[in-house]
This record gives structure tokens, C-alpha cells and sequence, in this order.
């Protein structure tokens, strides 16, 4: 399945990117630290639709993620209303839905080319720890955040666990992971499609929309227009 986003950049005629380009230091060093949102940016898929899809509410929460990505409403008490609906959904799901993922195409190949040019790379998902951990393991990645869906007697319960990754949190990570990391600011980079990526797109050395939803397209300083995330090396 793929998520509904921009159309191809063949469709419209966009270029394959458009916007700023790394400049100054993040050019003339290379980036330090990417961060990247995970559902369709990393990967095609929205977790949480496919977990929908075995509770018989895929419908009702593609409508409202929709709704999340495009700034109509406050993500975390989305997610609540949308995580509300997976109550008594057995926990294998995890596996069932990590084998059902798709990557994005180019995503190891960016990822690869990061690690190579010495850049780590950070996801920050709205998804959930379960999916997201094993996934980002199996790519290499450096840094992961994502929410927890709470489990009790073997099936979800319906409620998030702890702190919720919203636009806050994945502005807190950026700047904690590059401190971590050494990297200053200006040579990080953040990806991503929905509203909830605004805040780091705007803190980021460079901010990129993928394939995003006109909120996000209109206030990026670069954006990637096809579904192939070696485009943002493009942009580097």
C-alpha cells in the first residue's frame, strides 16, 4: 500500500528537487546528522493504518492521520483517538505488520552513502517502538524515537505508554541527538511529510518536505518531489 501523497514529480512536472541546497558549513563539511520522520518518508506505509486494518477502523484512522499531517489537528490527542481504536488487538501484530513494511525507495541507499560521508542518521516516528526499533536496527541507524503502545494480557490495550513524539519531541531530539553527536546545527539536516515535521524542518541546518503535504512543501526550504530518497543527496 501507498500512503496518499504528493504526486509524482513526472505528473506535475517538478523537478526532481527544488529549494535551497546545502550551504556554508553543511556544504562545505557535508551533514553531521540526518534526521528523518519514518511513516511515508522512510517507509510507504502509515504503521498505524496497518494495525487499524486488523482492529476493522482503517478507514476511521487513515481519515484522521490524514487530518494529523496536514495541521488540522493536535497530534498528540490524535494519536490518542487513533490508538483508542486498537484496543484488544492481539500483540503479534508487530511481526505481521514489520513484514508487511516497505521501504521507501533509496532508503538504504541514502542511508549507506550517509554513513559513509561519516553523517549518523536519527528517526523520529509517530509510530510505535515495536515496529520502528526493529526496523531501524536492521538499516543501521544511529538514533530512534517512537511511541509505545501499551500491552496487557497479550493484546493492546488502546493507550500510549509515557512521553508522546510530537512536533516538541522531535524538535528535542534533533538538538539532544546532535549535541550527542557533536554536530552543530547547521550541519543537520531533517526530513519529513507532515505538519508534526515543521518544527524540526525549521530548526534543522536544512529542512526538507518529502513528497509532503502542502503545509509542509510551502515552508520548507527544500523539498524532494519523487519517491526516491536518494533525491536528498541531490539537495547535499
Amino acid at each position: 500500500m501507498h500512503s496518499p501523497t504528493s504526486p509524482s514529480a513526472q505528473s506535475t512536472g517538478l523537478p526532481r528537487v527544488s529549494g535551497a541546497r546545502a550551504s556554508g558549513e553543511l556544504a562545505a563539511l557535508g551533514p553531521g546528522l540526518l534526521v528523518m520522520d519514518v511513516d511515508s518518508t522512510l517507509i510507504e506505509q502509515e504503521v498505524i493504518e496497518l494495525i487499524a486494518a486488523r482492529a476493522g477502523t482503517r478507514e476511521r484512522v487513515a481519515e484522521v492521520t490524514a487530518r494529523a499531517m496536514r495541521g488540522e489537528l493536535d497530534f498528540a490527542a490524535s494519536l490518542r483517538e487513533r490508538v483508542a481504536t486498537l484496543a484488544g488487538v492481539p500483540e503479534t501484530v508487530f511481526a505481521e505488520v514489520l513484514e508487511e513494511v516497505e521501504l521507501t525507495p533509496g532508503a538504504r541507499e541514502l542511508i549507506d552513502a550517509l554513513h559513509a560521508r561519516g553523517c549518523r542518521v536519527g528517526v523520529v516516528s509517530g509510530g510505535f517502538e515495536e515496529v520502528v526499533c526493529p526496523l531501524a536496527n536492521s538499516l543501521g541507524i544511529d538514533h530512534v524515537a517512537a511511541n509505545r503502545l501499551e500491552v496487557a494480557d497479550g493484546v493492546l490495550t488502546g493507550r500510549v505508554l509515557g512521553r508522546i513524539v510530537d512536533r516538541q519531541e522531535k524538535i528535542r531530539c534533533l538538538h539532544a541527538w546532535a549535541q550527542a553527536d557533536g554536530v552543530p546545527m547547521t550541519r543537520t539536516v531533517a526530513l519529513g511529510d507532515g505538519a508534526n515535521d515543521l518544527g524540526m524542518i525549521a530548526e534543522a541546518g536544512l529542512g526538507v518536505a518529502f513528497c509532503a503535504k502542502p503545509v509542509v512543501t510551502e515552508a520548507a526550504p527544500a523539498a524532494v518531489h519523487v519517491r526516491d530518497l536518494t533525491a536528498v543527496l541531490d539537495l547535499l
